[in-house]
């Protein structure tokens, strides 16, 4: 289902010793996490056996034991749909091997040894097993049947998941096996583990985790051996933790003293894109691999996973303070590097009294700011047209005023009826070409007021706007710097607010009332009672969904189905499926019909991820057919 498989990470009660006991504790797992729609089934070091047995590594009956439990996982497993992944100590040759066994409807399909032996303080591992880091092409023989052997295999369903797996100090070393093993295809890291629990360790492992999760571009499970281990010396808490690409998926509180089950939906679909597209990742091949083809894994029916509804804004305050913060650095050192290079002498900018341009003109006054230069050097040109309302006029002259920027205004309205009138267009036919006169005609008092004054145009439009073509074409459109271009419209949103808050209390009222305005173009007369009549977001959809949709398809390639779907996770109980699909084709078609506008739009700082320039991370033909993208919306 769109790329989703889910991890089931289980810890049972195991018994140490007791190979015949755990292989029934490990199947009765397997199975409640195939019913629950696992992919795969992964639990915790030595499982078959238990990690702290001691020097009875060396008994025969615990080998042989072993060994059986495997061949009756194997035999049970045919009636499952999810793959097994537990380990084993085996003996291959003349050594004995801490080993990760993947099981699959009825076949061992592959068994890996731990490569890196922990032999200092607590852990003596070298006592028992043998290293398998430079076995590869070998094969093993468990119970009567023969299994591919060695550190060289990736398993692979032949669609989307790829999986492969290291053991617990594999991790833990400069370059981990993991890191081949991505580098390789796995999209997937399965980690076997008996890492036992000491005061701030937990911390670390998991980002151990989280970090080669995101170093490989990859989803990685950690399954930890639990309290049934013995207690002689260390203490094991079962810690279980699933990260993908850096974001912690699911996490145990650890201590379990019953039978733990955790699940995590990857999304493979994701990871596969991000590698070919936003990466070098695929400079390394991996070296020689192979790769076990197995059955098609079972997909989810319905994914648990949760999606942040604004993923351009961290949820955390502090966190969210620090980005608006880095924002508004490379905004204004950007312009201030531009306005050192042309020499201006000005700084030309048209204020509305909305979001885009109150920000732009903050941005400003910080670039003058940099260079050592006051804020009259800025000349802030308000320009009143037909559906200009006070309250944003109002505004848009306290914000010039409270910043100390020379402030003009210029009405448009009898230079905008000479040119309808010129072109034979009847003043009281609210179209396209009366909106975009006032557009255009604005665009030309700027740029001819920065001529005069030997400044630059700084112009305001936001990288939601971008993305929409939500703009005139050759009027708002351009201008001499874009200094908003990357910043998305629910990110803008919390840029003034935090600028609101370092400002002293008059332009902080004014800038909490621009944040209160509804966001509109004001191209259209007011109502009989003096109301707003045009709404952007009654237009063409909340600003929310857009920036989700943008975020989702450039990002991580995501379908227009996927959009749908994850859009009503993130928004549930916010808006409904009707306004969701219709937003989503509102995106869909405004993106597809204004790749011409993107593709000669002015310079402007790239500030995150996501950036729509046609030189740098955006290269799409304007004529490109958008038929199969719109086809069920």
């Amino acid at each position: 289902m769109d790329g989703f498989h889910r991890i089931a990470i289980c810890v049972p009660r195991l018994k140490i010793g007791n190979t015949a006991h755990n292989a029934v504790a490990i199947f009765a797992a397997a199975r409640k996490a195939s019913k629950a729609g696992a992919s795969i089934a992964l639990f915790p070091e030595l499982s078959i056996s238990t990690y702290s047995c001691g020097d009875l590594f060396h008994n025969s009956r615990l080998l042989d034991g072993a060994s059986n439990a495997i061949a009756d996982l194997a035999a049970k497993s045919a009636k499952l749909e999810c793959a097994i992944v537990a380990g084993a100590p085996l003996r291959w040759r003349k050594g004995l091997y801490n080993c990760a066994v993947a099981i699959r409807k009825g076949e061992i399909i592959g068994v890996v040894p731990k490569s890196y032996l922990p032999n200092y303080k607590e852990f003596y591992e070298k006592r028992w097993f043998q290293s398998g880091r430079n076995i590869a092409g070998e094969q093993i023989e468990v119970a009567g049947a023969k299994a591919p052997f060695g550190t060289d295999l990736v398993f692979t369903d032949m669609r989307e998941l790829s999986f492969a797996m290291e053991i617990c100090e594999d991790l833990w070393m400069p370059i981990p096996p993991s890191s081949r093993h991505a580098t390789a295809g796995a999209n997937l890291i399965l980690n076997l583990s008996a890492s036992n629990e000491l005061v701030g360790k937990a911390d670390y492992r998991r980002e151990l985790v989280r970090h080669q999760s995101a170093r490989c571009i990859c989803a990685y499970a950690l399954c930890s051996a639990g309290t049934y281990e013995s207690s002689t010396d260390t203490v094991f808490g079962g810690h279980c933790v699933a990260c993908e690409n850096g974001a912690t998926l699911m996490e145990n509180s650890r201590f379990e003293n019953e039978e733990y089950i955790g699940y995590a939906d990857i999304d493979c679909r994701k990871m596969n894109f991000m590698r070919m597209s936003e990466s070098s990742f695929n400079d390394d091949g991996g070296g020689k691999y192979r790769r076990i083809e197995t059955d098609p894994m079972p997909s989810p029916g319905q994914t648990s996973r949760q999606y942040d509804p604004h993923p351009f804004v961290p949820s955390d305050k502090q966190r969210r303070d620090e980005r608006c913060e880095e924002i508004f650095k490379i905004q204004s050192n950007a312009l201030a590097r531009r306005l050192a290079h042309t020499k201006a002498k000005k700084a030309v900018i048209g204020i509305s009294g909305g979001l885009d341009s109150t920000l732009a003109l903050l941005a400003t006054e910080k670039a003058f700011g940099i260079l050592g230069k006051d804020a009259s050097n800025i000349i802030s040109v308000t320009m009143p047209g037909f559906g200009t309302g006070s309250r944003t006029l109002r505004n848009a002259c306290a914000v010039a005023k409270a910043i100390g920027t020379e402030l003009r205004t210029i009405n448009i309205g009898d230079a905008c009826r000479r040119h309808l009138k010129d072109i034979g267009r009847d003043l009281k036919t609210h179209d396209i070409t009366f909106e975009n006169a006032q557009a255009r005609e604005r665009t030309q008092i700027l740029m001819d007021i920065a001529n005069a004054e030997g400044g630059i145009v700084v112009g305001t439009a936001d990288l939601s706007e971008i993305a929409l073509g939500w703009s005139t074409f050759s009027g708002d459109h351009i201008s001499m710097y874009a200094v908003n271009c990357g910043i998305p419209k629910t990110l803008v949103r919390h840029v003034i607010e935090w600028a609101a808050g370092k400002s002293p209390s008059k332009t902080r009222r004014i800038l909490l009332d621009v944040l209160d305005t509804p966001i509109s173009p004001e191209l259209i007369p007011p109502g009989k009672n003096g109301e707003m009549t045009q709404e952007t977001e009654k237009i063409i959809g909340p600003y929310e969904l857009h920036d989700f949709f943008l975020y989702h398809s450039i990002k991580y390639g995501a379908s227009p189905e996927k959009l749908e779907l994850i859009a009503k996770i993130a928004f549930k109980g916010v808006f409904d499926a009707k306004t969701i699909k219709n937003t989503l084709k509102t995106f869909l078609s405004r993106f597809f019909a204004n790749q011409f506008k993107r593709n000669c739009c002015p310079d402007g700082p790239k500030v995150g991820t996501i950036a729509l320039s046609p030189r740098g991370d955006w290269r799409m033909p304007s004529d490109a057919d958008p038929s199969i993208w719109m086809e069920n919306n």
